[in-house]
């Protein structure tokens, strides 16, 4: 009798843990379809067209022109550290950010809200279990991978750069807000970590 009831309770045990995996694994589904034709297409960072925020709640600048650039800011990332760690602008300023990754590890510049940045997090850690995000590369051919109905995890917001190691980029941003900014890297842990600056608007 007594081995009857422990080999009933080990089929559930077992039972109970191929559920849990199963809703794991569904998970991951779905939070991999979030990619909404990528990354650049407003969803991932909650930049949509005319620079409007997560689910239209904060509007946090736009994509600038070349033409408007009133002056270059260089920011160098390190692990997990930006220089400088803070950055004052005027309202309705473009600035030409050219961020250049000095560390060993995959980081990210990444402008918006605090709410903004814990949406994107996600999208990231995402990215991270699909195998497009390794600590030390970017899998460039993964993120075109078809994630079903044109979705994919291309990160190509104007809003943001993903840099690898020894890399830099550059982005063009005018910021004709008043919301609350950070740059931030979203790269799982990073943020965590510290890598946040403050974006003063004034």
């Amino acid at each position: 009798m007594r081995t009857y009831k422990k080999t009933n309770l080990i089929c559930k045990s077992f039972l109970t843990t191929v559920l849990a995996l199963t809703l794991s694994v569904s998970t991951g589904a779905l939070a991999a379809g979030k990619h909404s034709g990528g990354h650049g297409h407003g969803e991932a960072s909650g930049v949509q067209s005319g620079g409007h925020g997560h689910g239209g709640s904060a509007n946090v600048g736009k994509p600038g022109k070349a033409a408007d650039v009133s002056r270059t800011i260089t920011v160098t990332m390190t692990d997990n550290r930006y220089l400088p760690e803070k950055i004052e602008v005027k309202k309705g300023e473009t600035i030409r950010f050219v961020v250049k990754n000095k560390g060993e590890f995959v980081h990210e510049f990444n402008i918006g809200t605090a709410k903004m940045h814990k949406a994107h997090q996600k999208e990231m850690m995402t990215m991270m279990e699909h195998g497009v995000l390794e600590p030390d590369k970017i899998n460039h051919a993964m993120m075109k991978m078809d994630m079903g109905g044109g979705k994919t995890m291309e990160h190509n917001d104007p809003n943001s750069a993903l840099v690898e190691p020894k890399k830099s980029a550059e982005i063009i941003w005018k910021f004709d807000t008043d919301a609350r900014l950070e740059f931030a890297c979203n790269v799982p842990g990073h943020y965590e970590s510290g890598m946040v600056g403050k974006i003063s608007i004034h």
